[in-house]
């Protein structure tokens, strides 16, 4: 088996401006945000977004000028309200928006998870979604009963990054026997071209081979694992550690405005040059103890 085990730096590497990107993640919860932080520092720009519930990642990203296009279910800092810096970009038409319902978006993804270009949904009807989206929402007749339905395109991303929980040097990347579980993060994993998943330990090989049936994305789905422990601060990970109120009050503060944002990116994003650096600049490394939800 391959050692799959590499640095953040590494790991994301390839994705280059003008990519199409995959964000795991549900509300306020396992955000890819070390992963997306560095994104930020590299410059990538032009990017599009397909998320189920999207927070942090998709707001910060949109604070940098990062986003052209997002497709998704929800973007919003969930009981914080909007999301300030990628509704600024909606309104002046920097970013372009394709709504789809939950339905609609698991047809998308469970299509690429199956190799086809297209899954059928009943869920659309009585919406008018496919109007406002002709080129990914077609209507078409059932072949068998001549049903109306529609037709969503497959959400076919060039990357997909989603943060875990625990995986092994090979990608195996496992979860809790007790978590959440409102995310589609396995079946973003199983249609992925090109997947990276930041975990939040390595545990040994053996470990996973002793419990496989917690085994949730296998090593060959993976191209690149990353150990972040607490990468998806300042949202949690559940079953570990909840999400940071003092630093997302600090961050929704800092979004009122674009030139407040940009000081945020700069002093948490851009300055510090590697994860720990960023959970000692943002105080994150002093509150994480009172944040865990870890027994013992």
């Amino acid at each position: 088996m391959k050692n799959k085990l590499v640095s953040l730096e590494a790991a994301l590497a390839p994705v280059q401006s003008g990519a199409t990107l995959a964000i795991g993640g549900s509300l306020l919860r396992r955000q890819p945000n070390a992963a997306v932080r560095e994104l930020i520092r590299r410059g990538v720009k032009d990017l599009t977004l397909l998320t189920w519930a999207t927070t942090t990642a998709t707001d910060m990203l949109a604070a940098a000028g990062a986003v052209r296009r997002w497709e998704g279910i929800y973007a919003g800092m969930f009981s914080h309200g909007l999301a300030p810096n990628f509704r600024r970009g909606v309104q002046s038409g920097a970013i372009t928006v394709r709504d789809f319902s939950e339905c609609a978006i698991v047809a998308r993804f469970r299509a690429a998870a199956a190799g086809l270009a297209f899954m059928p949904v009943r869920s659309l009807l009585g919406s008018d979604m496919a109007t406002r989206n002709p080129e990914q929402i077609r209507p078409m007749a059932c072949p068998f009963t001549g049903d109306k339905l529609h037709a969503v395109a497959a959400a076919e991303a060039d990357f997909t990054i989603i943060h875990g929980y625990a995986g092994d040097r090979y990608g195996n990347v496992q979860w809790p026997v007790v978590r959440d579980s409102d995310d589609i993060d396995q079946l973003m994993a199983s249609g992925a071209r090109r997947l990276i998943v930041t975990v939040e330990k390595i545990i040994p090989h053996e470990q996973v081979k002793a419990q496989p049936t917690l085994t949730y994305i296998p090593g060959q789905w993976v191209e690149a694992i990353v150990e972040v422990p607490h990468g998806a601060h300042p949202v949690a990970c559940d079953s570990l550690y909840d999400e940071d109120e003092e630093h997302l009050r600090l961050y929704l503060d800092h979004a009122k405005t674009p030139d407040s944002m940009g000081s945020y990116l700069d002093r948490y994003v851009r300055t510090p040059r590697t994860h720990d650096e960023y959970l000692q600049a943002s105080g994150a490394a002093a509150r994480l103890p009172s944040l865990s939800v870890q027994q013992g």
